[in-house]
C-alpha cells in the first residue's frame, strides 16, 4: 500500500508540473501579430541631475501608476543617452519610466507644456 501510495503522488506531480510551468501573460501581443504593446504614461517630473558618463537622470517626479510608484526623487537609467542631451537640471518634463530588466528606466521624455 506505502508503494501505490508513492506512485500515485509521483504520478500527480509528473500530471500537474507542465500546467504549473506554463506562465500566464499580461502582454497578449504575441495573439495578435501586428499590434505593439502601449507605451507607458507620461508622468510629470523636475530634473534634478543629469550625469551623461553614468547615463543616469535624477528626476523629483510625482507619482508614476504603471510601476506602482509614489512621488519622490529618484535616479534612473535612461533607454537612450541621447534623451540627455535634451535636459538639464531645472528642467520641468514629462517622462515615461519602465522596469526594463529589473532596472526603472526612462524611455521617453519631453519638455512639460
Amino acid at each position: 500500500m506505502k508503494l501505490g501510495s508513492q506512485i500515485a503522488v509521483l504520478l500527480g506531480i509528473a500530471l500537474a508540473a507542465p500546467a504549473l510551468a506554463q506562465k500566464p501573460s499580461d502582454d497578449h501581443s504575441a495573439h495578435h501579430p501586428g499590434t505593439q504593446a502601449k507605451s507607458a504614461p507620461l508622468a510629470d517630473g523636475e530634473v534634478r541631475k543629469v550625469d551623461k558618463g553614468a547615463k543616469r537622470i535624477t528626476i523629483k517626479h510625482g507619482p508614476i501608476p504603471n510601476i506602482d510608484m509614489p512621488a519622490m526623487t529618484m535616479v534612473f537609467q535612461v533607454k537612450d543617452p541621447k534623451m540627455l542631451e535634451q535636459v538639464k537640471a531645472g528642467d520641468k518634463i514629462r517622462f515615461a519610466a519602465e522596469n526594463i530588466g529589473g532596472q526603472l528606466t526612462v524611455t521617453a521624455v519631453e519638455p512639460a507644456k
